[in-house]
């Protein structure tokens, strides 16, 4: 039953955001970008590109308007604090841009520390006005946002004439209604194609039929299916546009309020099923039938998520013929909180299918720890509460001779955290496999790498959860639910392996009787629960709870269902951390 809980992690983390863009402006961009983005549909479109080894980035904005236009940073989705572009084009065509700061929902300010947004070029042209403008991620100005690694927050908004900077009183006017905001992962987006680029390709679904979803707040439903037995051989789900593999997220448009997260698992080989009747229930009454089918994911889709996932031109998710895999569960988090009545629903998710063989089967490898209370017991009214896991050697050597190659990363944590792992080589770290610093609980992205990392046998990996609890009165323990919390780091990456799909660390539980003080043994997850909900907290305690966490005995899993191997801990291993590196401007 451990592995079965361990495997739902999978299902939130392979979360992706934003839906398909389409571009309305009609100017052609001033050059060849990596990303593009629709900010608002006919009315603002954005292209920029991240230049790592210059830690700096390009954005080009589009706006259907001949006055002021401008992008911003916001350090949490509105306007204050908000690191911000203004620019515009004057009627001879000159271009004036501007670096301002929000200290409030006020119109904000010139900045007077220093200028680090600098305009390239721009023009009019059809009722549109496009500026290309450059900046630093990180520009190391207090009255500037960094642009962090993970979800970003950009805001825009334009006015209907430009400022008259012969007047006192020529500054830019108020915008009213012609804001915005989107979340995007700047410096890790995968510009996800339009599905028109997959027409004609085969294709199969998995799909719920007619679901009557419950009026309890939360719901998660469970569907078997049997493989698609019209592949006589083995495919590749693919992509035909920018680089490979796909599928299409087919939501009810009636019930996308209610759903949270969409998720195909693989079953183990040895799963059998009676085809006549595939277990079809709330998950709490399939799990039971399905403890062989929990541990891997095939495709994951979370709330906000974009529509389509493509894979690199190298490799593509394996379907048919000699592929061992024969029956795959669907699980649909429906959040309800409002408990509406009398809805159905039949979304579900589509995959199409290249015509051809890719060189590579896809898999997905995932860091962290269990969604339980073992792993996961955070006080409340703590500003940075720790937890760390480990992931070593032993477990790297289910890796093939050659490596792996890992493509992107989905971050995933619950309302109070955010996440990164390390790779360590030699007891050292080498880099961040990827460093969620920026992350949204509602904009959960498919973060891909600017560079493949390769990973080989004896690399161990560290994955740390940090949490704040300052709005929270009670304790929040490991779970499924959106008010409880996880730690999952799930990584794309080929070629595919058949025996490692996860590896998770959680506190031992005589580690949790002592600290507990009980005498009692603790014999499972519910005990423990009981035990934490009736911790009466106080500041001295939460500090002795991180103390805790930071020593305490563990157990590390890892493998894939029905053949977990453990390993124990009595503190995590140590190694050789990153530098720390301090801003520089260029």
């Amino acid at each position: 039953m451990q592995s079965c809980v361990i495997i739902q992690f999978l299902l939130l983390l392979l979360v992706k955001v934003e839906k398909s863009d389409g571009i309305s402006s009609p100017i052609k961009p001033f050059t060849t970008y990596k990303n593009s983005a629709e900010l608002e549909r006919n009315v603002a479109d954005l292209w920029w590109t991240v230049d790592d080894a210059e830690r700096e980035i390009m954005f080009e904005l589009h706006v259907k308007t001949t006055g002021w236009i401008a992008l911003g940073i916001s350090p949490a989705g509105g306007m204050s604090g908000a690191d911000i572009g203004v620019g515009w084009v004057d009627w001879a065509g000159k271009v004036h841009f501007q670096d301002r700061y929000a200290f409030s929902t006020l119109r904000p300010v010139i900045d007077n520390t220093t200028t680090d947004w600098f305009h390239l070029q721009g023009r009019e042209q059809n009722g549109w006005t496009s500026i290309q403008f450059k900046r630093l991620l990180d520009t190391c100005d207090s009255m500037d946002v960094s642009i962090r690694s993970g979800t970003n927050v950009l805001i825009f908004a334009y006015g209907l004439v430009d400022p008259d900077m012969s007047r006192s009183d020529g500054d830019i006017a108020y915008h009213d209604s012609r804001r915005g905001s989107r979340m995007i992962p700047l410096r890790s987006y995968g510009s996800p194609s339009s599905e028109e680029k997959f027409v004609g390709l085969d294709s199969f679904e998995f799909r719920a039929s007619n679901y009557h979803v419950p009026s309890d707040e939360s719901t998660y439903y469970c569907k078997v299916y049997k493989a698609p037995n019209h592949f006589q051989t083995k495919r590749h789900a693919i992509a035909v546009s920018i680089k490979g593999g796909q599928h299409k997220v087919l939501i009810d448009p009636t019930n996308r309020d209610l759903i949270h997260h969409m998720v195909v698992y693989e079953c183990d080989p040895a799963a059998t099923f009676d085809d006549t009747n595939l277990p079809d229930d709330a998950c709490d009454n399939v799990y039971v039938q399905v403890p062989l089918c929990m541990s891997n994911s095939a495709s994951v889709w979370a709330i906000g998520g974009d529509d389509l996932e493509e894979f690199p031109e190298e490799a593509g998710y394996p379907v048919g013929g000699n592929f061992p895999v024969k029956y795959y569960v669907l699980e649909i988090h429906y959040d309800n909180p409002k408990r509406a009545l009398n809805r159905t629903d039949s979304s579900g998710i589509r995959f199409y299918m290249g015509k051809e063989l890719r060189q590579h089967d896809i898999g997905f490898l995932s860091f962290g720890t269990g969604p339980n209370p073992a792993s996961l017991a955070i006080p409340p009214q703590v500003n940075r509460f720790i937890v760390d896991s480990y992931c070593d050697p032993k477990a790297s050597q289910h890796l093939p001779e050659s490596g792996i190659t890992v493509l992107s990363a989905f971050p995933h944590t619950h309302l109070q955290g955010n996440i990164w792992t390390k790779l360590i080589r030699n007891n050292k770290a080498v880099q961040y496999l990827f460093n969620a610093e920026a992350y949204n609980f509602n904009y959960q992205f498919e973060n891909v790498l600017t560079k493949p990392i390769k990973l080989y046998r004896g690399d161990a990996f560290a994955t740390r959860c940090v949490y704040n609890t300052m709005n929270k009165k009670e304790i929040t323990l490991g779970g499924l639910r959106t008010k409880d919390e996880m730690c999952l780091h799930i990584f794309s990456y080929y070629p595919r392996m058949s025996n490692y799909y996860s590896c998770f660390t959680r506190n031992d539980m005589l580690a949790w009787q002592t600290v507990l003080n009980t005498s009692s043994p603790i014999i499972d997850n519910s005990a423990l629960r009981q035990l934490l909900l009736d911790v009466k907290w106080t500041p001295a305690l939460a500090i002795k709870w991180q103390e805790f966490y930071n020593n305490a005995s563990r157990v590390n899993y890892f493998g894939s269902a029905g053949h977990f191997e453990e390993e124990f801990f009595s503190v995590l291993p140590k190694y050789e951390d990153l530098k720390s590196l301090e801003c520089k401007k260029q």
